[in-house]
């Protein structure tokens, strides 16, 4: 399966929606990493709190939950919309 999206896509970002599992969200990652990750479950952190984990599309490719673990819901910044260059398309 290629990956939703390609570096250089523009997107159009929600700070407002909820985060639903299957969702395609901006992220800050425990090294501080800014990603766009899909969400897939709401797990527990380590230190107890409530969090998501969140998947890369591309599994052989970049670091995800698998790696660092559930990503605190403080953390997870926007939900994507739509990607609106080069070829616009609802997410």
């Amino acid at each position: 399966m290629a990956p939703l999206l390609a570096p250089g896509d523009r997107l159009l970002v929600s700070y407002r929606r909820a985060v639903r599992p299957g969702t395609v969200v901006v992220a800050r990652l425990a090294d501080g990493t800014v990603a766009v990750k899909r969400a897939v479950e709401r797990r527990t952190t380590v230190s107890g709190a409530p969090g998501w984990w969140l998947l890369s599309e591309d599994p052989d490719a970049g670091v995800d939950s698998r790696h660092r673990g559930p990503v605190p819901d403080g953390d997870v910044i926007a939900v994507t919309v739509a990607r609106i260059w080069p070829r616009p398309r609802r997410l």
